[in-house]
This record gives structure tokens, sequence and C-alpha cells, in this order.
């Protein structure tokens, strides 16, 4: 842009000439600025703040804990091995198993130390052996040898094949398998089949979902039962609006941060998702106790849709370097030259996560704790940086290239740290390895997030033009069409949870349980974000009707006076 006409410019001229080529840099980058059309914002600040419930009496607070009590004896009662299971099983998915964790080790720990005796019983052998690998003790897929002929197949004239209940319980169980275990693999083949037009049942495994998210349809469904415990289900909704309250006043002070920090009115082109984040965040770690962690991770969640967006829709390669250089030095002067809303957000990102390293070092009396976050944020914008390059220079990647890289622009590593910080009581010499050489549980977990984050956003990201998926990788790759790719990456979820069920059941140490069982929840929230479409930019379906049921509305109770 010449703006001196020829003629030799003085000093003064040269700066004017500067800033008005710099205005029109400036504006011509904003005229290219993309846009994904996201939706405004569904969930207005004064419902958030409007929520109020009463299940925070002290008078509940002393009924549950007399039906505590009764449950308790429950377990003494029920003598033989699968009444102690149906009763650990019915606790764990109506959301009571952190009330009992004590009773249920127990009968567990009895359970294996005096051999499991449901051997000619399907349903109660697929029970015994799910809920003993969902709780990491190690037993072998022999438990089914009685089902299988000389081929290691199970039996298909047995009665067993339609016995529905026995069927969805191997289905479950199946999908608690290793890599290599055949039986596992045959049984999953055979109830999947009988069981195809149970659609819910078959939708996602037990052991995919968040368990939260399930909890009001199992009291539902107990309610409907004609042999249910009261006492169970009293307990059980209880809980749930006692559990639900706590969530709703978290929610609005999370709501009031989210508000005064600034970034939705600043950063018009971001997906405002507040209160999806504070979802995410129930899903992993929904139990009362947790409230700092939910705090913490909410707000990397909503850091991590802004910044994503930024690099995907907003920022131009010479911003994004930019940015990305600033969050790797972690220093606020690398952020001058950049266009304002950008400022705001890496000023946001910064001061957020300088306060959160300093509760969470107060709270768990961690000597080194913004180091690590600071870490993880600068390896998921190198990762969203490399995304970038290849979309500005019309490259895809090999599907391996794309997923190298991919696993850490999931986010998936910001989350377990955020879940190993919060959750570790010490640090132990496994805490510390994993702080600095990470974790194969962080791979697989991480990997999950994006496929499943592709296979549900995929198609509008196709639409959009934005850098290309594992899906269009594969597709290119292997020259085939869209079903065939999709394909290929569910194969590759279904393998890769293979690899998280080992984890899970593998670690011997102590200290690293809690991290294993809430980072290993962060892939189970994916599978249901994703699970029919972006449940991040698409509000207004599943991920409403689940904010509605789990954040939202309370369950129902008889009146008790």
């Amino acid at each position: 842009m010449d703006c001196t006409n020829g003629v030799v410019p003085s000093d003064e001229q040269l700066v004017q000439c500067q800033k008005k080529a710099e205005a029109f840099n400036m504006a011509h980058q904003i005229s290219e600025r993309r846009s994904a059309n996201y939706k405004p914002n569904i969930w207005k600040y004064e419902l958030l703040q409007s929520l109020r419930s009463e299940y925070t009496d002290e008078e509940y607070n002393a009924h549950m804990e007399k039906q505590k009590e009764e449950i308790k004896m429950m377990f003494v009662k029920a003598l033989d091995q699968v009444a102690k299971l149906e009763l650990t099983d019915k606790i764990e998915k109506l959301g009571l198993s952190y009330l009992f964790e004590e009773e249920i080790k127990e009968a567990l720990d009895n359970i294996v130390s005096n051999s499991p005796s449901v051997k000619d019983d399907l349903y109660a052998t697929a029970l015994c052996f799910r809920l003993l690998r969902q709780h990491g003790y190690s037993v072998s897929q022999d438990m089914f040898r009685g089902f299988v002929d000389e081929k290691d197949e199970f039996m298909k004239g047995t009665h067993a094949q339609f016995d529905v209940k026995a069927m969805i319980e191997l289905f479950d169980a199946s999908n608690l398998g290793f890599e290599g275990e055949n039986i596992l693999d045959d049984a999953n083949a055979l109830s999947s089949e009988v069981i195809t037009k149970l659609s819910h049942e078959v939708e996602l495994p037990l052991n995919w979902r968040v368990q939260w998210y399930n909890v009001r349809r199992q009291i539902i469904a107990l309610e409907k039962e004609d042999n249910t415990n009261p006492i169970l289900l009293e307990l059980a909704k209880f809980n749930f609006n006692m559990v639900q309250a706590i969530h709703q006043k978290d929610l609005g002070v999370t709501a009031r941060w989210w508000k005064n920090l600034g970034l939705a009115e600043n950063l018009k082109f971001t997906r405002d998702r507040v209160v999806e984040s504070y979802l995410w965040a129930v899903g992993v770690a929904f139990e009362p106790q947790f409230g700092n962690f939910r705090k913490w991770l909410t707000k990397a969640i909503t850091f991590i849709i802004v910044i994503d967006d930024v690099y995907d829709v907003y920022g131009s390669l010479e911003e994004l370097e930019c940015f990305t250089n600033a969050v790797d030095r972690w220093d606020p002067k690398e952020v001058q030259h950049l266009p304002e809303c950008m400022k705001i957000c890496y000023e946001a990102l910064y001061n957020t996560t300088n306060e959160v390293a300093n509760e969470i070092k107060k709270e768990k009396g961690w000597n080194s704790v913004l180091p690590h976050l600071q870490k993880v944020w600068a390896d998921f914008c190198k990762a969203l940086l490399v995304e970038a390059k290849w979309y500005h220079k019309g490259y895809t990647p090999s599907l391996q290239e794309y997923l190298d890289n991919g696993w850490i622009s999931s986010s998936g590593t910001v989350l377990s740290l955020h879940a190993l910080l919060s959750f570790t009581q010490e640090v132990t010499k496994e805490v510390t390895d994993v702080l600095e050489n990470g974790h194969d549980l962080v791979y697989y977990t991480s990997l999950i997030i994006r496929l499943c984050n592709d296979l549900g956003t995929s198609s509008a990201e196709l639409e959009r033009g934005d850098a290309p998926s594992s899906i269009l990788c594969f597709m290119r790759e292997a020259n085939v069409p869209e079903e065939i790719a999709r394909k290929h990456i569910r194969s590759i979820i279904r393998s890769t949870w293979k690899k998280i069920n080992s984890e899970c059941v593998d670690q011997k140490a102590e200290s690293l349980k809690p991290f294993l069982r809430y980072t290993t929840n962060t892939a189970r929230v994916a599978n249901f974000i994703y699970q029919n479409g972006d449940g991040f930019g698409v509000q207004d379906r599943e991920t409403r009707e689940q904010v509605l049921a789990v954040l939202i509305q309370p369950l129902p109770l008889k009146d008790r006076s």
C-alpha cells in the first residue's frame, strides 16, 4: 500500500503510513475471517441463577442416613453370591455406589477369595465377570469356559442364546474384554446379534456410558418393577435430587464466573457453552465432594472450546503462530500485536490457569502445579497449530499422521492432567512418573475423544471446509466412501476400549486408581456428547435433554408428611 504518492516522506509521514497500512491489513484480514455459524447459547443466565432446590435441608440428610443403614443391612442379609452381585449392580446403576464403597469392596473381595460359584448360570456369570472387571479385579475370560465349545465359540444351541436378560448382561460383560480374548469377542458378536432389536441396550455398552447420565432413567425403570425395594428406590430419588441441588449451586457460581470473564461478548465467533462444559465435568465426577474438581475442569473445557474456535475459525496463520508462542512461553507480552479478541482470550487463559494452579496447590499441597498446566496448554495449542497449517496448505495427512497429532488436539491431555492433580492424594513415585512421562491411558482416552469428536462433527466440518478429520484422512488414503471410513474409525474405538480395559485392571498402584477411573470417564462423556452429532455445537438436541434431566429438573417424590 503506497500512501506517499512517490514523494520522499518525513519520519512522521512514515509513521502515519505504517499505521494506515496496518489498519488496512487488519481490515482485510477481518473481512476474510471465517464463520462456523454457531447458534447463540440457549441457556439464559437468569435461569441458571434462579435454580433453587429444597433438597438441601437437614431433614432430608437425616432421612437418607437412616435409609443408608437399612441398605447396609441388605448386604449382610444377602447370603448367596448372586444376591450380593445384584444388590451391588443396582446400587451402582442408581448412582449410590459412592455411599457404599466399603460394603461393595467387601462383597466383591469375598466373592474373589471364595471363588465365584455361578458357573452354570450365564446371566450370573456375566454379571459377576462384569462387576469384578469394572472394579479392577484380575479375572479371566475362562469364567465363560463352560458356555463355549472346543473352538472357544459360544454354543449356539443352548437356551441361553434366547434369554434376553442373560444376553444383555453378556453383551456388557464382553465389552470389558482385552485384546486377544477370543471368547469375549465371540460373546460380543453373539449377544449383539440376539439383542439388536433392543436398540437402547446396544446403543452403547454399559462400560462406555456415563454413569450419572443414566441414573434418572434407571430410577424410573426401577419404579416400574413389581418387586422393587422401596427403601432403595426412595434413597436413590433423595440422593439424585440432593446431588442435583449441589450441581445447581455450582453451576450458578460457574455461570457468574463465565459472565464476568466476558469471553462470550468479546469473541462473538466462538461457542458460548458453559452449561455443556459443566455437564461434561459432572459426567466425569458427579460425587458431591468433588465440587472443586468440577469447577477447575469446567473452566478448562470452556477454554478448550474457545481456543479451538480461535484456531479453527478466527485466526490467521501468523496470528495463531504468535498465540501459540505466547502460550508456550507463558508471557502476556507476546500477544501485544494480536487482535484485541485474541489478546482477551490469552489473558483470560493466563489468569484463570494461574488461579487454578494456586487453588490446586493450596488444596492438595502440590509444590509445582503451574508448569504442568502450562505445558499441556502449550501442547494443545501446538497441535491445533499443526491442524491450522494443514488447512492453510490444503494438505491431507495419512490417518496415522493425523492421529499422532490429533490425540493431543483432542484436549484429552488437558482433561487428564486436571484429574491427576485433583484426585491424587499424595505425590508418589508412580504419580511423578505420570507427570514426567505420561501414561498409556491418557493416550487411549484422548484417542477416543478425538475419534468420537470426528464421528460427530466431520459432516458439518466438511461443509464448512475445515481441516481434515480422521474420516476424511482415511477416505483419501484408502480411497473408500465415507461410510466405510466411519466403520473403520468405529473399529479403532472398539479396539482402543480394550486397551483401556486392560490399563484399568492391570494398574497396581493405589495412588493412581482414582486418576484412572476419572480419566476413563472423559472418554465415556465424549461417547455421549458426539454420539448423535456435535453435542457442543448443536445444543437443542440430546445435550439439551440431558441438561434438563441431570441439572435442571428434580425427580418427583411422594409427600412424606
